[in-house]
């Protein structure tokens, strides 16, 4: 096989069993419209110039839509990156509904995020680090002139800072999350506790159980719970740097008014989660919350996260799922009849399907939506008649979006493109986050014809048409971008593993010549339930790694990547360097035997996370690549599993702790390979990074100079599992390219 356009990808998906006739009629009508996507672009003009660094730094990351209730705007917030202070800092933007210009909203220094409309679109909050911690903050809105009215004041008040917030449909009440000490009884207490703790010259920590670290931090052993507040309480406000605009913190008389805990408990509501949708919902009669929590005894070794309602006005909290594994993110239907979450069904198993779960309010009765569709559900939402659901699933390097009927069961695909962050407004608009290869978020706009939704289960043929063209609302990017060679996402397939089909992907460089000779640089993706795709990244952006030097980018699915089926994501556990090296080796032989511009003596393998373990194994069991990259990898696996906090992830994939099949561990260790390490290698490891322990980097940089192998170790006393400080990538990216460099020029 070659390189397949557009047209060709479709029609491989077309052969998908997943994709209905429905679902191609409408491939086919949005493939028309996909010429800003990665798969769909054109070669771009000489007279742009390449992707650099400093360019990324400069791009606008633009957040989730939230429609006004009148459907004239949608307002979202977008971080702005300071590469010379190093700073991100977010801030709140307005665009109207139908596209347009985008301006600043509150136009202060302040990092602002997460806004929300009031129901009668009157008012507006979010979050603010006006004030440390972070409260959630509010303004009058005129939605006539798409401005803040009045002076912002601040409205929570809570010592452990405020996050999350969201109103109750009477416009009355806001719920909250906040950190808390689950033994104490009031704020008093918590803030007593605080302050002892910063105070105090003693910083020894003493732990009895497990989760005493997560992610890049340690916990305190506080939890997070939901607190709902008066949404008309306000505080005297601190003092926030001055600017002119009229839009800036006000200073208004306390009202005494403590936030109510509707979780009390040693548990966290919602969660530890790294974003997306929230976990957490109100009725829409506003008597009820929905909220995900797990109340395993041991969480470390437990994906149980479990759906939970509790009336507003407080009281004993009620467990309304049933499955072993996940269930999270509740979603009331607009009637309130319904609620829907995305379910998993296998217990410790973190890449299991997700499944769409409905459940009727009043019998108690639960569906599965998605029970015949094999792709996992990403981001959902309720159609305005609540006789339908839409979603975002993962399928052959794009994040389609699909609706399906309450009472048909057949997910139907409207459009084939990379979308999240899915919300109706008003207006019937369907609004979503969109990004490719080849461009950061944006956000779009279907619209539907009336009556589309709820006609879905009489008309699911129908319905495919019943909308009009995907278009772009933002564009907060449009004009960097335009000045940029990006190069087109190409899609390959070939004989993997067990004789299976397997996708991959392909950037070239800028000004590509097909004449000439390029180095490769070959990235092997994290997870490793997680997949490369039509999709924006600033931590491994492939458009820069080609742009870097002039190399061809080449990203391989292998057995155990996401949107090929649940029986392919499964396909990894037990066998991590079975079945996808074999798939990474057998797609590199196919690049360098199909396309002769990609010269085989000069290649370069990097990965992170499971790809740096992918990295270390390749260590040991070729010499074909002249150097390798290797960022937070596991190197020894009985270590990395006494060192990680989140227990259920390598007693899953290694099928229990090490000493009780220590076999396995042993069988796919990098480390115990050594004496075959020959290839020169970078090093790269955070100190916060909890989730493979700083001590992996160091023992494989170890072994690699008493090897006297020529090895290098970038080391971030400061970053955890991912890069995100502006200058520390700056640094993460210089070091690789040049590294690759050394060995590959």
């Amino acid at each position: 096989m070659s390189l397949v356009p557009l047209a060709a990808f479709l029609d491989f998906a077309r052969k998908d069993k997943t994709t209905n006739s429905h679902a191609m009629k409408t491939i086919l009508f949005v493939a028309l419209i996909l010429t800003t996507s990665g798969f769909a672009q054109t070669p771009s003009p000489t007279a742009k110039r390449p992707f650099t660094f400093e360019d990324m730094m400069k791009l606008k990351r633009v957040g989730a839509p939230v429609p006004s209730p009148d459907g004239k705007w949608v307002v979202f917030d977008c971080v702005d990156v300071d590469l010379e202070a190093n700073t991100r800092i977010s801030h709140l933007c307005i665009v109207p509904a139908s596209g347009g210009e985008s301006r600043r909203l509150n136009p202060t220094p302040n990092h602002e995020e997460r806004p929300r409309f009031s129901p009668d679109g009157k008012r507006l909050i979010w979050t603010s680090k006006a004030t440390d911690p972070t409260q959630i903050w509010m303004c009058d809105f005129d939605s006539e002139a798409g401005k803040l009215v009045g002076k912002p004041h601040q409205v929570t008040e809570i010592s452990t800072g405020a996050d999350g917030g969201i109103w109750s449909p009477d416009g009355k009440s806001i719920v909250f999350v906040s950190a808390v000490y689950p033994d104490c009884k009031d704020d008093v207490c918590n803030k007593q506790r605080d302050e002892e703790l910063k105070k105090s010259k003693v910083k020894a920590k003493i732990f009895s159980r497990l989760f005493y670290r997560h992610w890049s931090g340690f916990t305190e052993f506080k939890r997070s719970h939901l607190f709902v507040q008066n949404a008309d309480a306000t505080v005297e406000a601190g003092v926030s740097p001055a600017s002119p605009s009229p839009a800036q913190p006000a200073r208004l008389p306390l009202q005494k008014n403590e936030a109510r805990d509707l979780t009390p408990g040693d548990h966290d509501v919602p969660p530890f989660n790294l974003g997306g949708q929230d976990m957490y919902a109100i009725s829409p009669d506003g008597q009820e919350v929905a909220y995900t929590s797990n109340i395993d005894e041991v969480e470390a070794t437990s994906t149980n996260n479990e759906i939970f309602v509790v009336p507003i006005s407080g009281g004993t909290a009620k467990k309304i799922s049933t499955s072993p594994g996940a269930d999270t993110t509740p979603l009331y239907s607009p009637n309130g009849k319904y609620l829907a979450w995305r379910s998993q069904a296998r217990a410790g198993f973190e890449a299991d399907k997700w499944r769409l779960i409905v459940q009727d309010r009043q019998s108690g009765k639960t569906r599965d939506l998605t029970d015949k569709f094999d792709r996992s559900l990403g981001s959902f939402t309720w159609g305005p008649t609540a006789n339908a659901i839409c979603f975002t699933a993962e399928n052959h390097g794009e994040s389609p979006i699909y609706c399906v009927a309450l009472d048909s069961g057949e997910p139907a695909e409207l459009a084939r493109l990379h979308a999240d962050d899915l919300t109706f407004g008003p207006n019937g608009a369907l609004y979503f986050t969109r990004m490719s290869m080849a461009a950061p978020s944006e956000i779009w706009r279907l619209v539907f014809a009336d009556g589309a939704l709820s006609n879905l289960a009489q008309e699911i043929g129908g319905f495919m048409t019943k909308h009009d063209v995907p278009v772009a609302v933002t564009h907060m990017n449009d004009a960097l971008l335009s000045q940029i060679d990006m190069q087109p996402l190409e899609s390959f397939t070939f004989k993997g593993a067990n004789d299976e089909e397997v996708q991959g992907f392909m950037v070239k460089p800028p000004g590509f010549d097909p004449n000439k000779k390029y180095p490769l640089k070959f990235l092997i993706h994290g997870g490793p339930q997680g997949a490369w795709g039509n999709e924006w990244t600033y931590r491994w952006n492939a458009e820069l790694f080609a742009a870097s030097g002039n190399y061809v980018v080449v990203m391989i699915n292998f057995h155990g990547s996401t949107g090929y089926g649940q029986k392919f994501t499964d396909s990894i556990s037990g066998d991590w360097g079975g079945k996808p090296y074999v798939d990474l080796m057998k797609g590199l032989d196919y690049v360098e035997k199909t396309y002769p511009f990609i010269d085989k003596n000069r290649e370069a393998a990097l990965g992170a996370s499971y790809g740096g373990y992918m990295a270390n194994w390749i260590l040991g069991h070729t010499n074909r690549f002249k150097c390798i990259v290797s960022h937070d990898g596991m190197f020894n696996t009985e270590s990395a599993y006494g060192t990680t906090e989140e227990l259920w992830f390598p007693e899953w994939e290694f099928k229990g702790p090490p000493w009780k099949n220590r076999e396995l561990y042993r069988k796919f260790s990098p480390h115990l390979f050594a004496d075959k390490f020959k290839t020169p290698t970078l090093v790269i490891h955070g100190q916060n990074d909890y989730r493979l322990d700083v001590s992996e980097g160091f023992q494989l940089f170890t072994t690699l100079q008493r090897l006297k192998i020529p090895s290098k170790m970038l080391y971030f006393p400061d970053e955890g599992h991912w890069v995100l400080k502006p200058q520390n990538s700056r640094l993460w990216y210089k070091t690789v390219n040049d590294w690759v460099d050394q060995w590959c020029k």
